[in-house]
Parts: structure tokens; C-alpha cells; sequence
């Protein structure tokens, strides 16, 4: 039978950063187990290891095992360089991370900052942890998939440790005019639902959906009032800033 080793405190993506493609890593089912009869060993049932396995397990218990025992009869390695190395290389299969973030996780399971700083080094050199590759393609995605402006993706980027130069490099590649463009359709989907309300009301909501998107108050006045406009909506006075 194939062991398999379970990490356990991986950090919680907030947000999700699903607008790559990836999911998250799951484990393969045990294949090539024979199916048996369930155990009434409660949540040790269909495991594979049957009832003498949970009684060594209890009796291991009561023994008075230490974790780090219990950590090594598991397969996990004691040497702290393989074990920041198993948990970096377990994180990025799910999903790109930045260098902060595999820092920030390895320093949760208390991996000593020698040994984790040598296995960062080590993944930058042979192109594991790319950040500026990393902030390339969550503008693209984002942009695209969210529609977010310049400055909100400066501040997704920033949050997860990206340097200020490489943060300017990746949203320095989005075009302005593709910027307004997309300011555009964002408003052209969202006017339907505002139909029926006061001008001064309609305009309010598009351009706050816009500002939370991370558009300029100016770029976000003159993309509703034109589509305001091709409505038929008198704009006469929204040049004030709202």
C-alpha cells in the first residue's frame, strides 16, 4: 500500500486566486485498494488498515508517542530544508505564489528562516518563484476576467509581496485606451439593471462600480455620461465630480 503524507497548514488563499485555471491540489484516490468491509472503528472505516490498525493506533497513544515521532512514523522528513522544500513544491502545484507567500507559509509551520530562506533562494534560481511572471499574468487575468483598473490591481499585487518595480513593470502593460474599453463594457452590462431610476441615481451607481473596480473619477464621468448619452439621457451638469 501506498503511504500517502498529509500537509496540514497550507495558508487559506482569500479571494481565491482561481483566475489562473488551477484549483486546488487534491489527493489521488487510493488506487489499486481492494474494497472491504467497513469497520465500526467509526472515522478509521474503509481506511484500509482494518480494526488492528486503530487498536496499535490507540495503544500507540496511550504510549505516550511525541508529535515528532508521530510526524516521522508519517514519512514527513525531520530535516528542515526538505521539509520547507515538500511544503513550497505542495503549495505551488496548486497555484502560482509570490516568494512572500511560500515565506509567509513556511514561517506559519515554524520552519527556521535559515533553512526557509535557502530553499526560496533556491526555487528563484532555477525559475520555481517567479514574481514578476506571477504579476504579468494576474494583471492579464484580472483585467480581463474582472475587469479591474490600474489601481486596484496595485493593490492585489501589493498585498501578496510583490516589489513596487515589479508591480509598475506588469501594470505598465496594460494599455489605457484597452483600459477604457474595458470601462465600457463594464457600464454597457451593468445599465440594463438601472433603468427606471433618477439620472442622478444611475449615474452614482455605474461610476461606484467603476471606482470599486479601481477607475479614475475622470475616465469613470466621461464613459457614463457618454453611455448615458446614447440613452438618450439628458447629461446636461454632469461634469461635476461626483
Amino acid at each position: 500500500m501506498t503511504r500517502r503524507t498529509e500537509w496540514s497548514g497550507a495558508p487559506a488563499e482569500p479571494g481565491g486566486d482561481s483566475e489562473f485555471g488551477y484549483g486546488p491540489a487534491e489527493p489521488e484516490a487510493g488506487a489499486g485498494a481492494r474494497p472491504g468491509r467497513r469497520s465500526r472503528g467509526g472515522a478509521g472505516a474503509g481506511s484500509g488498515f482494518g480494526e488492528g490498525a486503530g487498536r496499535r493506533a490507540r495503544s500507540g497513544t496511550r504510549s505516550g508517542g511525541s508529535p515528532s515521532s508521530s510526524r516521522a512514523e508519517a514519512g514527513e522528513p525531520r530535516d528542515p530544508v526538505e521539509q520547507a522544500r515538500n511544503i513550497c513544491l505542495r503549495l505551488l502545484t496548486g497555484m502560482p505564489r509570490t516568494r512572500k507567500q511560500l515565506a509567509d507559509a513556511l514561517r506559519k509551520r515554524e520552519i527556521p528562516d535559515e533553512a526557509a530562506e535557502e530553499v526560496l533562494a533556491r526555487f528563484v534560481d532555477v525559475g520555481l518563484i517567479d514574481d514578476a511572471a506571477f504579476a504579468g499574468a494576474w494583471v492579464e487575468s484580472r483585467h480581463h476576467g474582472r475587469g479591474l483598473a490600474r489601481r486596484a490591481l496595485v493593490r492585489e499585487l501589493r498585498t501578496k509581496g510583490v516589489d513596487s518595480a515589479v508591480i509598475d513593470e506588469a501594470v505598465g502593460q496594460l494599455d489605457p485606451d484597452q483600459e477604457e474599453e474595458t470601462a465600457r463594457e463594464l457600464v454597457a452590462r451593468k445599465l440594463r439593471s438601472t433603468r427606471g431610476l433618477d439620472r442622478d441615481k444611475r449615474l452614482r451607481r455605474l461610476a461606484g462600480m467603476l471606482a470599486r473596480k479601481g477607475y479614475g473619477e475622470g475616465m469613470a464621468l466621461r464613459v457614463v455620461r457618454q453611455a448615458l448619452e446614447e440613452e438618450g439621457e439628458d447629461t446636461e451638469g454632469l461634469d461635476e465630480p461626483f
